[in-house]
């Protein structure tokens, strides 16, 4: 069996040749978890003028030697609002974020001072020069790149953006990902429960993966368990598709026509990676009409599996098209080092990811029920804590602890 790491290495490799360079402007209102095609450079300094970051008074600070000298005010200076230049021995009545006028060169806030009758100010401290004031360009200067290239577009990135002007960004395009089942056991639900049959969930599990991963999903249902319509099922995917992805269906028996429809239309390696759980991952890639291929991913069928396996493997792929490092289990920075509150004393010989949680007393509990056709754990669960193969785990030692948010971003 493949070990995640060598088995990852490959994947990674295939996909870094498949670097998504499509490009495309969206509104920056509508760029979040999008990833930059080119870098954001401003166009301007930001703050563009010094300006006060205090409610108080601007002044020279010449005019106040000591303290308690009264200054009149000459003018007040709102936020938006340019005051005129500022007549020596006055003072300017000011308010955050607005713009110092000219001469000033500091500001004393205002639980300092004390507003006289007859439009005075008396200022209880000696200033220094500079004082609460923001200088032009401290945050940015004009022509800086502010957001690289490759960047993923967070919520304060989007801000970042927003102060320097862009109305707009360039993303790259969302990886296209097909999506079907196969299986004449699957119902979809809604639908009467036949003898026999299953609802399918992992449709839903993976649909809202890819689209947690940012991508856009092109979903082809249930296929039926027949080698004409497999084909003509993965004809279709290849020709919309970056990625194809699949869940159970690939194996040797005699209505499992997927590994037998993938040869026919492209190329297949089935691979045993020792993970549990999981294990069987199916790798390839299917001919399009027009010329090129799209990838191919096989995920087992069970729902547990399904799921770990698309963290593991899957989301480092579609990271890595859309231009970014592949992060996941094998990056050594990735997840918590934290206390087992559990036992696992049965080591496998394959690594193993066990669906567990943060407890109240700052350490790591498991779901009791570790069968890879408990959904129910997934829902539970706040990670997977990462067990070395032939490795067993006792109460207080240290294990590994990968978030699930981390492993889905």
């Amino acid at each position: 069996m493949l070990s995640l790491d060598e088995a990852l290495t490959r994947l990674v490799d295939v996909a870094r040749e498949r670097t998504l360079t499509r490009a495309e402007t969206v509104p920056t209102m509508a760029a979040l978890g999008r990833v930059l095609a080119d870098d954001v450079r401003s166009g301007l300094d930001v703050p563009p003028a010094d300006n006060t970051s205090m409610d108080g008074y601007a002044l020279r600070c010449a005019d106040v030697a000591t303290p308690g000298a009264v200054l009149p005010v000459s003018q007040r200076i709102p936020a938006g609002v340019v005051g005129a230049a500022l007549a020596p021995g006055s003072a300017a009545r000011i308010f955050t974020g607005a713009q110092i006028p000219a001469g000033a060169d500091a500001v004393v806030m205002q639980e300092q001072c004390v507003a006289l009758d007859g439009g005075a100010v008396r200022v209880e401290t000696v200033p220094t020069v500079g004082q609460w004031i923001r200088r032009r360009g401290e945050d940015i200067a004009a022509g800086a790149v502010v957001l690289a290239r490759g960047a993923m577009l967070t919520p304060q990135a989007l801000g970042l953006a927003a102060s320097v002007g862009c109305a707009q960004l360039p993303v790259l395009a969302r990886p296209r990902v097909a999506l079907f089942s196969t299986g004449d056991e699957l119902a979809m639900p809604g639908e009467p429960l036949k003898p026999g049959a299953i609802y399918n969930s992992n449709r839903f599990t993976l649909a809202g993966l890819l689209q947690a991963a940012g991508c856009e999903v092109l979903d082809l249902g249930i296929v039926p368990d027949r080698l004409d319509t497999t084909r003509q099922a993965l004809r279709e995917a290849a020709a919309g598709s970056d990625l194809i992805l699949t869940s159970g269906g690939v194996s040797v028996g005699e209505e499992d026509h997927l590994k037998p429809a993938m040869q026919a239309e492209g190329r297949l390696d089935l691979w045993q990676v020792a993970i549990k759980p999981g294990k069987p991952l199916a790798f390839g890639a299917v001919r399009r009409p027009e010329g090129g291929e799209a990838l191919f991913m096989g995920l087992p069928g069970n729902p547990v599996s399904s799921f770990v396996t698309f963290l593991l493997a899957v989301a480092p792929v579609l990271r890595v098209m859309q231009g970014r490092e592949p992060g996941g289990a094998t990056d050594p920075a990735a997840g918590l080092r934290l206390p087992a509150h559990f036992d696992w004393l049965r080591p496998d010989r394959r690594r193993e990811f066990l669906r567990a949680r943060l407890d109240a007393d700052g350490g790591v509990e498991i779901f009791p029920n570790q069968s890879s056709g408990v959904l129910t754990s997934t829902v539970w669960a706040q990670g997977l804590v990462d067990v070395p193969a032939g490795q067993a785990v006792r109460r207080g030692e240290v294990v590994r602890f990968l978030p699930l948010r981390d492993l889905m971003s």
